[in-house]
């Protein structure tokens, strides 16, 4: 396997780690071989592929999409560095609205896997980044949806001082204002004994504490962290 895969402490979350082989021209890593990813638990096909580039500092976020077109994503960054984060939206979850965040980058190559019923958003803490993600429904606006960023009953603390943020997610609404039911239970795929992750750069949340593995500093960001659950 090309890969090493790893559980989230969120049900359903999944951290690619792709292998590189290097010699004196560079090096080469698979980003994606299908029959790997459903070995370790991911059902879905992916039918739609996103790139995006951003500036230290943007939060894009929370975003989401509800049936008919719920999607599951596998996210990457091509250059950069982003601390990316995942919301538990599963009605019945047993992490119902605790989130988990994982620092990506293009050095290290990672990859994160998001099934349906969760939102997503990244925080840009490099000078620059860009991110790709395959989607496993297409966009469709009728669909979309979003929680605010900075969303007290999450408690999510972002790295980042004074982010940019377009006034579309500005508007999002708070969990307290969204009507429940709209996100069904999507029960962990595979029952496989992945490792837990050692990352430093791991943490998870819920909405009354945010906990990460140990605390680390970013370049050019703010962060206040503290202990793994």
């Amino acid at each position: 396997m090309p890969f090493t895969v790893s559980r989230l402490s969120l049900s359903g979350l999944l951290l690619f780690e792709p292998h590189h082989f290097q010699d004196e021209r560079g090096w080469f890593a698979e980003q994606y071989r299908h029959s790997d990813f459903v070995r370790a638990g991911g059902m879905e096909q992916f039918v739609q592929d996103n790139v995006s580039f951003s500036v230290h500092g943007v939060i894009r976020g929370l975003h989401y999409q509800v049936d008919p077109a719920e999607q599951a994503k596998l996210v990457a960054v091509l250059e950069g560095e982003v601390y990316d984060v995942a919301v538990d939206l599963r009605i019945g979850s047993s992490t119902y609205l605790q989130w988990t965040s994982v620092l990506l980058s293009a050095e290290r190559g990672s990859l994160l896997y998001i099934p349906a019923g969760f939102a997503h958003g990244f925080a840009v803490v490099s000078e620059t980044a860009v991110i790709s993600y395959k989607c496993s429904a297409e966009y469709e606006p009728a669909c979309e949806r979003g929680i605010r960023w900075d969303d007290p009953t999450l408690g999510i603390e972002w790295p980042v001082t004074s982010p940019i943020v377009s006034p579309k997610d500005r508007e999002l609404p708070l969990v307290a204002e969204l009507l429940h039911g709209k996100q069904p239970v999507s029960e962990d795929p595979a029952d496989l004994e992945l490792p837990s992750v050692p990352d430093p750069s791991i943490g998870a949340g819920s909405p009354s504490s945010y906990r990460s593995s140990e605390p680390y500093s970013l370049p050019n960001a703010t962060s206040r962290l503290g202990g793994s659950p």
